[in-house]
């Protein structure tokens, strides 16, 4: 039932659950890293439904430590665009593959970071413009989060430009965070599953890898407490830049 790895694979594998469960409850899109390893160890398509079980157990923790610290005219205003988003990268998970265009994600996530990283500067917050801060802003951020979320379970690095061009605090940064990918996550799930990303060999492997999202989880609880805002922003822009270099080579 378990596919054959070798113990160097399991290994790696083990790193990447520690890994998805350290990026929900203390940095958004460092599962970038947790997406390298699965894909390179497990074919590229099954590796996103084996990655997407450990996710959901990381939602988990991350709704139970930041469910009341969300930011939900943020989270209303991208539904539209998410629905959307996810709905293009399902159709394109199910007639291509996504080499070519995991390219034009990394291009775009630097392209956003610029973009953030000038706001930042001239002290701009999204939120409070209310030409960026409307459905403008939220359908660029929304559909891209939503299409890089289904094809290659890389939209952690697309909403944290979002955020933190949004300039949230620690809290609502992880919270607004727990909110969306848990939604986006259960909504893949059935799409997943009908394309056959999910069996009961990948469920089985989830079940042995479980242990070390759980423990990622709870260090990264820990961690987010400790933080300071400058260090956490500082951490994002860096996981983010590290995620979109992944996706061009």
């Amino acid at each position: 039932m378990l596919p054959e790895l070798t113990w160097l694979a399991w290994t790696g594998l083990a790193l990447a659950a520690a890994l998805v469960g350290f990026s929900k409850t203390a940095l958004p899109g460092f599962n970038t890293l947790a997406v390298a390893i699965f894909a390179a160890v497990l074919p590229a398509k099954p590796s996103t439904g084996a990655l997407l079980v450990l996710l959901l157990v990381g939602d988990a923790f991350a709704l139970w430590t930041y469910r009341r610290h969300a930011d939900w005219p943020t989270l209303v205003r991208m539904i539209p665009a998410v629905l959307i988003g996810l709905t293009i990268g399902g159709v394109f998970l199910a007639f291509a593959g996504d080499a070519v265009v995991q390219r034009v994600i990394g291009i775009l996530l630097l392209m956003l970071m610029g973009l953030t990283l000038w706001q930042r500067r001239k002290k701009v917050r999204i939120t409070d413009d209310p030409v960026s801060a409307s459905w403008a802003a939220a359908t660029g951020y929304g559909s891209l989060g939503g299409f890089t979320t289904m094809v290659a379970n890389a939209g952690g690095p697309v909403m944290s430009m979002y955020f933190l061009a949004a300039r949230f605090p620690v809290n609502a940064f992880l919270g607004t965070a727990a909110w969306f990918f848990a939604t986006m996550n259960v909504l893949k799930l059935p799409v997943s599953i009908g394309l056959g990303l999910i069996t009961s060999h990948t469920l089985l492997m989830d079940l042995i890898l479980v242990p070390g999202v759980v423990a990622g989880a709870l260090f990264g609880r820990w961690a987010a407490q400790k933080i300071q805002q400058k260090t956490f922003d500082l951490a994002v822009i860096v996981v983010t830049v590290l995620g979109a270099v992944y996706l061009l080579i």
